[in-house]
């Protein structure tokens, strides 16, 4: 049996415990490995937000809005980290600003890298390059984090004496540090199996077979759940394949011991949790999910998340969960709102679709009862025609019933929209404007964005149908890209949208007021402290 430690790369929002390292360590451990996790992405920011660190890259004479924040800085992280955040939104906004302009010292002399709470931006480097990936993995390039690697990270990994490595990476934003971080594991222990995974990694899979494609500094690369995979690996019963499949069904139950949740920028500790995984619908045209799923859907049976949330809530002393799902079954909805006695003191909140069991009043009433604080909902647009071709599945006079009865209900709704997609015209967005405005009252919070075109996706394959007159190619020397440049027929393209978004959407006072009432950089990880109406 080969001893593991699972690591979480930087950088995302240091606000929760990663899930995935919980269900893999708890997993792992049930099964008689022996097995460590380290949250490097919360190391990462503790590190680069001391005093001391900041004050070597600040410089001897720094502007004085970085003075202002380095003073602040002990207050800033002692506040986020307590309940009296979530009391006074004006003063929690400005701790997170003070926290992200110190942050951005960190650009570099030429400012090529951004670091902010939650997001790392390289203007140098891609994640959709293979080279760029290789120059970190051999430290010919090194990002931000290169510090914090070599001196608090890396003396951690040695003292766990693993035999294999297995990093995580999730988002886009991880990918950069990642590779750079496997290099110097690779050089300092060459013993070492090196193991890579993750939802980005899995979006990948398709691209890395057709180019057949190797990552190094690693041995393995894992598509899907991990669990099945690591197993394997620990016991030496998988095989010589360097790519590594799993699509079957995995457990939920999660092990947060690694976790020292104080640490966490959060009013207070929040865990979260899947009620399921992979997407139940599965049909929305612009997502990943769509194109290339992550896994197959699968929960376990409805009731046993409520005795979950109660189990976890006792075993760390928390009352606030973050439920992940791409979007909650009805099932578990059902479950949960079934499980108020059980549930009592406790809080949750995700993703849910504009589901029909949602227009039923007295159904929202008891998700609120038994802890709802927040639902998360894409609405997308506000043209029927628009939804209906994006394969949505919603009606927009069921989105008007479930805004109302979450107000009525007091569960805030956090809702997501977004312009410049296929087919659309000026005047759906016109539409999208007016339905906004017409239920102002009833959002709380508001995503804007503009799409994202996935590589596979449908829409290209009769783009002329769609509105796409034409679309680039990926490029050559970033071939691992995940989103694909069009051309609408029409002229209304995502320049057009973004002018849309800035000035029809924005230039409105009460869409400008609910973006604004948004937590800054945390968005929805904090906005459910906030409540309706954002205080």
């Amino acid at each position: 049996m080969k001893t593991l430690l699972l690591l979480q790369p930087p950088a995302t929002k240091p606000s929760e415990p990663p899930l995935s390292l919980a269900v893999l360590l708890a997993c792992l451990r049930s099964n008689g490995i022996t097995t460590a996790a380290l949250d490097a992405n919360l190391g990462a920011y503790r590190y680069l937000l001391q005093a001391e660190v900041l004050a070597g890259v600040a410089g001897n004479e720094p502007p004085t809005s970085i003075r202002r924040a380095l003073k602040h800085l002990p207050d800033s992280l002692e506040l986020l980290c307590s309940t009296s955040a979530a009391t006074n939104f004006a003063r929690y906004a400005t701790a997170v600003r003070y926290l992200n302009r110190l942050l951005e010292l960190y650009g570099g002399k030429d400012g090529g890298e951004r670091l902010s709470l939650g997001d790392y931006q390289n203007q140098n480097l891609s994640p959709f390059a293979p080279k760029d990936l290789v120059a970190l993995a051999r430290g010919e390039q090194a990002t931000l984090f290169g510090d914090y690697f070599h001196r608090e990270l890396l003396p951690q990994i040695k003292a766990a004496n693993p035999q294999l490595v297995a990093i995580g990476i999730t988002y886009l934003n991880q990918a950069l540090p990642a590779f750079e971080l496997a290099g110097l594991v690779r050089r300092e222990l060459p013993s070492v199996e090196l193991v890579a995974g993750g939802g980005l990694l899995t979006s990948w899979r398709q691209m890395l077979r057709d180019l057949e494609l190797r990552l190094p500094p690693f041995d393995r690369v894992v598509f899907g759940p991990g669990e099945a995979p690591l197993l394997e690996l620990a016991r030496g019963t998988a095989g010589d394949a360097y790519f590594l499949e799993n699509n079957s069904q995995t457990g939920f139950v999660p092990d947060f011991s690694f976790a020292s949740l104080p640490e966490y920028l959060s009013p207070e500790p929040v865990l979260p949790l899947n009620s399921s995984r992979g997407c139940y619908w599965k049909q929305c045209l612009f997502c990943p999910e769509a194109v290339a799923p992550a896994q197959p859907f699968s929960m376990p049976e409805p009731g046993t998340i409520s005795e979950l949330l109660r189990q976890l809530a006792t075993e760390f002393g928390v009352r606030h969960f973050h439920l992940t799902d791409n979007a909650i079954p009805v099932a578990q909805l059902t479950r949960l709102a079934e499980s108020k006695s059980l549930l009592e003191g406790l809080n949750w909140f995700g993703f849910v679709r504009f589901e029909s069991a949602l227009e039923d009043e007295g159904f929202v009433r008891n998700l609120a009862e038994s802890g709802c604080r927040m639902l998360q909902l894409g609405l997308e647009s506000g043209s029927q025609p628009v939804l209906d071709r994006l394969g949505k599945g919603i009606r927009l006079a069921g989105v008007r019933k479930i805004l109302g009865n979450l107000r009525r209900a007091g569960i805030a709704s956090y809702v997501y929209v977004m312009l410049g997609i296929p087919g659309e015209s000026e005047a759906d967005a016109e539409l999208t404007r007016a339905v906004l405005l017409e239920h102002a009252a009833e959002i709380d919070y508001l995503n804007l964005s503009i799409m994202n075109l996935p590589r596979g996706s449908e829409l290209l394959e009769n783009p002329l149908e769609h509105g796409i007159a034409s679309s680039r190619p990926l490029s050559e020397a970033a071939p691992l890209g995940l989103y694909r440049s069009f051309a609408a027929d029409d002229g209304w393209d995502r320049k057009a949208a973004r002018r849309f978004l800035d000035r029809r959407l924005l230039g409105e006072p009460v869409i400008r007021a609910i973006v604004r009432r948004t937590p800054p950089w945390f968005t929805s990880n904090h906005a459910h402290f906030f409540g309706q109406g954002g205080q």
